[in-house]
């Protein structure tokens, strides 16, 4: 029988590993959404890489709703990103010319 002390320290361990593999990303996208987000709904968004504890690449869109995760392949995808990128490079050039 083990004792006491070594229990408490093997099921210290076991939450430990429990919460560093699940709850240490809870932002982690694990799966796609399915449809479209209308692009009025989208605020910005951030690029997931694929890692250990974030098993997937994908786009986190930011809502005013919270997060969704897109598969970056998908054309729609493609294009919401590309939407948003010209829309802060003109104003980026709009307070650019304003500064001057």
């Amino acid at each position: 029988m083990l004792p006491i002390r070594a229990v408490v320290v093997i099921a210290l361990l076991t939450v430990c590993l429990t919460a560093n593999t699940s709850a240490a990303h809870p932002h982690c996208c694990r799966g796609y959404m399915t449809g479209r987000l209308p692009f009025a709904a989208i605020k910005g968004y951030s690029v997931q890489t694929d890692t250990e504890m974030c098993p997937i690449n994908a786009i986190i869109f930011h809502t005013k709703k919270g997060k969704a995760c897109a598969d970056p392949a998908l054309k729609w995808v493609i294009d919401a990103i590309d939407r948003i990128r010209n829309k802060a490079q003109k104003i980026h050039q709009r307070s650019s010319r304003q500064k001057k």
